[in-house]
Order: structure tokens, then C-alpha cells, then sequence
């Protein structure tokens, strides 16, 4: 798709650039006064939180906005291969493949050895995320992630919109109530912020409030949660621009670095014609802030020029700019609990995405670690939320997203250093020898955690089993579950098992089958299914309430070696009957593929198969056996309330 020919707009894509128009703001209505949850901020964090949450009729979720609307220029445009599986857990994919443009190469220059005044080409190397997912590392305005992410919410069954023009003046949490969780211990007070009704002062009592308000979190402060790490210390400019160059790589994700310049990265943007430009400026003196230096979007586009010299910069547009300062920080605590929780309380207030992780813009790891935030939160807010789960689960929000924090703060610290020429404070110290071939180096090393597919949380309770792991060695246990296709034994259908793992709430629980046929009484895979079906201490029995479809908690797949299957064969269990008419689903039982054999991609053992417990947030919880009754049942047993 192209677009932006004539001008920067924004707005939405499928609409033609000379009839597009931003999206207008909801007309402002009163907070209510009681909620469930409360989300302070609209950022990528909030608006995958508010999207989860959307969908859960029974759960009453608020969403505040300081801005007056809905963001129209992305700060944090790339779209990591992880944060595309997420989208399409929301069903909402495909609208970014279409839209965003993908990354497959990676272009690097440095001075040239003849003129070093110039720069010049040294390769090109494929993109080394690709192959990591079935989708593509991508590029496109984060407003419009965050339209999909409206769009979803507003089309929910609770219609649920953002109060824009609110900012918060007070955050109390009552010590004394945090404990009994059927009460409402959170209280925050509001200020109107539009210019007719600044006065206007609103309270919400909340039984649980996340803070997704960005580096200068207001939560944050009121929770009195400090951001540790180190200052910032050198200066970069970044900007969208549309422009007339002679530089070849204009269309390419290239790292530059000249002699005596500085260095620029070049992130191509979607449309065809946007591109962004990260620009080394100056260093910073220790105590020293960059608005202080006073610099301009014209100092951006010299200093750039310089640095791309003998190639000619005509800016004919500036769609946005920035200047910010290169610091990395994490927040003490993700939650309002003391530090190493001694009395293992149930935290009430959270902290997501910039409001407890800083760090540089140019890994593009912002929205894509802060979405994973509350993609790992907001599910287990439900499950506790509507008596599923026990409210202890809540706890491990801070244990598995602070360790990824601090990976992206030393990946942002490393990447940081190599990107620029000069990366210390002294103004009289000398260039460090750097090459864009540590660079690369960089990217290929760190290119799993930079697609986000390589992340995974440490053993616990939700991750477990890992003396079973050579049972399926492509399937990681504490990280996403890997997709791959399997054939639908219904009708033929080629279908990606990851995509499967919708944003419902819902555990998964795949059986992968032994070489034994399914349809043999005896056979392990057979066995399952019927403890599965009949068994008093099956998980499926045992959590699902009364009259609900059998698949409304555990929502059970499988996939066979065997090619000569029929679905009439295959226990009903498998093929169950739902919703108020009793229709069948017959989208749950495949084959392996013949020609991309899941088994084979995935090391799944063809001899005796294995059971794969998914969570809600696509993370492997659990490998097991198929003969793996008691430790499936004690898995579930260990959070689950019935």
C-alpha cells in the first residue's frame, strides 16, 4: 500500500489520502464513580489492557486519557514479530500486514577509506528476525495500532471508549482494604483538562488500578515507586520526514556512521515515501537536560546532511520530530506490594510499559515491550476478577515482566553504545573505535529478544514441567507458543495452530498424539481424551461452570500423525456440541501436514506425542505426557478455584 504522496496524513489507511481525516474524539461523559479496574494512560500498554478487558461483560473497566483525543503521530512506530502474534490473538493481524511496511534487509555504511569524508556502503545482510515467526518485523504509525485497539474495544460486548482530558490529581490506596478483595481500595481523583470544564473534579473507587501513563507516570509517583538506572547523557534527534535524496538505501533499515559527524539510523516508513531518521547530536554535561541545548528540527536536518555525506537531504516535509536523551531506567517495583513481598500480599496497583521501563527509542522495543506488559497482566486481572483463578496469580505479573525489563534495558544500553560514535559524557575523550560489523553482530545475537519471540519467563508454578521438555524441543516452555500449520480434519484446511490462541481469557491445551491411531481404544491419545471427557479430577470437568460449553476455560485441541483420519471416527469430545442450539465445532481435531510437518518443525517425539498447556497470554505453560493425568490435573489444581 502507498500513501502519504502528497503530505502526511494520519488517519485511517483503507481510506484514500486526499478524503482521510483523523478520528474524532468520543463526546465527554461523567467517570463513573465504582469500577473493576481503572487504566491511567492510552498508550499501547493501556489500550491492549482496555482490549482484553473489553471482553469480559461481567468486568466493569474504566480508561483515562490525559491527551484531549486519540493519538494522531506515533513516537514508537516498529512492530515487532511478537506484537503481530499478540494482534492477531485480537484477531486484528492482517490489517497491520497489509499496512505496515515490512523489514527484510539491513544496510550498513561507514566512512570511505579513499574519501573519508564520505560515507560509503560496506553490505547488505538479510534481516535476521525473519524465520522467527510467521509474521514479519514491521513499520507503521503506532496510532494506528492504537485505532485497531479502539475499534476492538468499541465493537466489544461493553462498548468500552476512552475518557479523554483527564488528568490525575491524586492516587490513594487504603492500606487497610487491599486485602479484602471484594472491596474498592483505590481512590482517584480527576481534573477536567479541556478549556470549558477545567474545574470540573471527578473521584473513582476501583478494586484494582494500572498505571499505563508513560515515563513521567503520574501512578507511578503516587504510588511513590522510584525509576532506578542510570542518566541520560547524550542527545539524538528523530524525525519523520518525506524527502528528495540521492541516498540508495533510503528504502532500507540502514546504520550509518561517518568519521567526524556522528551517525544516523535510517528506519523506512510505511506508504513508500515516509522515512525516519535517528540523528546523533551532541553530549550531554552530567546534570545537564536536552531542552537546555534549544535545539530545532532544522538543527536535525543539518546535522543529518553532514552525516550523509557525499548524498543530497531535500526535506520537503517534517510529519513529526523529537529530541530526546539517551538514559536507561526500571521502575523499583511493578506494584504497589513491598519489595520481595515477605508477607505475600495481592498488589492492587500496577505499573506498565514507560511508566516502569525507559530507554532510547531506536531498538524499536518500547510499544513492543510495553504491549506484552498488560498482555501478561490482563488476563490474569480476569481470571481473579471473576473467581477463576487465585488472586495470588497477581503476583507474578512483577516477577515475569520486571526480568524482561531489565533484558531490554541491557540490550537498549548495548545497542545505544554502538550506535552512536561518541558514547560517553567527556567532551574531550577520543571516538571509540566502533564498526557497523558490531552492530550486526549485535542484531544477529540479540535478534530473537528484538523480535520478541525469544522471550520467555523463568520456571514457576505457570511455567513448569521442563524435565519434559525433549518431548516437543521446538516448543520452549515459559515462552510463546511457536506456531506452526496443521491440516483441519474437517474440511482439509491449512491452518496456523498460534492462531488459535485467541485473547479470550482461555487456557489452550494442545495433544499432540502418539504414533498409536486416535481411533484405538487403547491408544494413549484415545485414553486422554476420555479422562479428559469422564474423569471427576479433569481439569475441563472441573473448571467449567455449569451449563457453560465444554471449551469455555480449557479450550482443547488435537493434531495426529495419521493421515487416514475421518472426523465421525473421533470421540465427540473432540468434535463437542455448543452453544444454545448444540452445534458441533469442527475445528478442533488436524493432521500433521505432510508437506511442513508440525512434528518435525517443532521436535515434537512421534513415538509417544505429548500434551502442550498454553496460557491465555500464548506463553507455554506446562509439557507433560499424554499419560500425564495427575501432573495435568495438579497443574491447574495449583491456581485454579472451582
Amino acid at each position: 500500500m502507498q500513501y502519504h504522496l502528497n503530505g502526511f496524513k494520519p488517519g485511517n489507511y483503507q481510506i484514500p489520502d486526499s478524503a482521510r481525516e483523523p478520528a474524532s474524539p468520543p463526546p465527554m461523559v461523567d467517570l463513573p464513580t465504582e469500577v473493576d479496574v481503572l487504566i491511567v494512560g492510552c498508550g499501547p500498554a493501556g489500550l491492549a489492557l482496555a482490549r482484553q478487558l473489553s471482553e469480559f461483560a461481567d468486568i466493569k473497566t474504566c480508561i483515562v486519557e490525559q491527551k484531549s483525543g486519540p493519538l494522531l503521530f506515533g513516537q514508537a512506530d516498529g512492530i515487532s514479530c511478537r506484537t503481530m502474534e499478540i494482534m492477531e490473538g485480537f484477531n486484528s493481524s492482517e490489517l497491520l500486514v497489509k499496512e505496515t511496511y515490512q523489514l527484510h534487509q539491513n544496510a550498513f555504511w561507514e566512512p570511505d577509506a579513499q574519501h573519508p569524508e564520505n560515507i560509503k556502503r560496506t553490505h547488505k545482510v538479510r534481516d535476521a528476525r525473519l524465520g522467527l515467526s510467521e509474521f514479519t518485523h514491521g513499520v507503521v504509525n503506532q496510532a494506528r495500532l492504537h485505532d485497531i485497539l479502539l475499534e476492538g474495544m468499541e465493537n466489544s460486548v461493553t462498548h468500552l471508549i476512552p475518557h479523554y482530558n483527564r488528568r490525575l490529581l491524586e492516587l490513594e490506596v487504603d492500606k487497610t482494604l487491599t486485602q479484602n478483595l471484594s472491596a474498592h481500595p483505590i481512590t482517584a481523583t480527576f481534573e477536567r483538562n479541556d478549556a470549558t470544564q477545567s474545574s470540573h473534579v471527578e473521584t473513582v473507587k476501583a478494586r484494582y488500578v494500572v498505571g499505563c501513563d508513560g515515563a513521567r507516570s503520574a501512578v507511578r509517583k503516587n504510588l511513590g515507586i522510584e525509576l532506578q538506572g542510570d542518566s541520560a547523557n547524550k542527545v539524538w534527534g528523530v524525525m519523520d520526514v518525506l524527502l528528495v535524496t540521492d541516498f540508495p538505501d533510503i528504502r532500507v533499515k540502514s546504520f550509518i556512521q561517518s568519521k567526524d559527524n556522528g551517525a544516523v539510523m535510517i528506519v523506512p516508513r510505511e506508504g513508500g515515501y515516509l522515512v525516519r531518521l535517528y540523528v546523533e547530536l551532541d553530549l550531554l554535561a552530567r546534570g545537564h537536560r536536552a531542552s537546555e541545548l534549544n535545539l530545532t528540527v532544522d538543527d536535525i536536518i543539518a546535522k543529518a546532511r553532514l552525516i550523509l555525506n557525499p548524498y543530497q537531504l531535500d526535506v520537503k516535509e517534517v510529519a513529526w520530530w523529537s529530541i530526546y536523551e539517551v538514559g536507561q531506567r526500571v521502575a523499583e517495583s511493578f506494584d504497589d506490594t513491598p519489595a520481595g513481598n515477605p508477607q505475600g500480599l495481592i498488589p492492587r496497583a500496577f505499573v506498565a510499559g514507560d511508566a516502569c521501563h525507559t530507554h532510547s527509542p531506536k531498538g524499536g522495543w518500547g510499544l513492543n515491550t510495553s504491549l506484552p506488559d498488560t498482555f501478561n497482566l490482563g488476563w490474569k486481572l480476569a481470571a481473579v476478577l471473576q473467581g477463576r483463578s487465585d488472586p495470588r496469580l497477581l503476583q507474578t505479573y512483577e516477577a515475569e515482566r520486571r526480568k524482561v525489563a531489565f533484558m531490554l534495558i541491557n540490550a537498549d544500553r548495548e545497542m545505544s553504545a554502538l550506535v552512536a560514535t561518541r558514547p560517553t559524557a567527556d567532551k574531550n575523550s577520543q571516538p571509540v573505535k566502533k564498526s557497523t560489523a558490531d552492530i550486526e553482530q549485535f542484531v544477529a545475537r540479540q535478534n530473537g529478544f528484538i523480535a520478541g519471540t525469544s522471550i520467555g519467563y523463568d520456571e514457576s508454578y505457570l511455567c513448569t514441567g521442563h524435565e519434559n521438555q525433549h518431548l516437543a524441543t521446538g516448543f520452549h516452555i515459559g515462552e510463546r507458543f511457536h506456531s506452526a500449520k496443521a491440516v483441519r480434519l474437517a474440511d482439509g484446511c491449512p491452518v496456523h495452530l498460534g492462531h488459535l490462541n485467541k485473547a479470550d481469557g482461555r487456557w489452550r491445551l494442545f495433544i499432540f498424539g502418539s504414533q498409536q491411531s486416535p481411533l484405538e481404544a487403547t491408544s494413549d491419545s484415545a485414553r486422554l481424551v476420555d479422562f479428559l471427557a469422564n474423569a471427576e479430577t479433569s481439569p475441563v470437568q472441573k473448571y467449567t461452570p455449569a451449563g457453560a460449553d465444554i471449551d469455555s476455560v480449557i479450550d482443547l485441541y488435537a493434531v495426529f500423525q495419521q493421515q487416514d483420519l475421518s472426523i465421525e471416527a473421533m470421540p465427540e469430545f473432540l468434535w463437542p456440541a455448543k452453544g444454545k442450539y448444540g452445534l458441533r465445532d469442527y475445528e478442533k481435531i488436524f493432521r500433521a501436514d505432510q508437506g511442513s510437518d508440525i512434528f518435525e518443525q517443532r521436535g515434537i517425539d512421534r513415538t509417544s506425542g505429548c500434551m502442550v498447556v498454553v496460557r491465555p497470554d500464548q506463553h507455554i505453560a506446562t509439557i507433560l505426557p499424554l499419560n500425564g493425568y495427575d501432573q495435568l490435573s495438579a497443574f491447574f489444581d495449583g491456581f485454579m478455584l472451582s
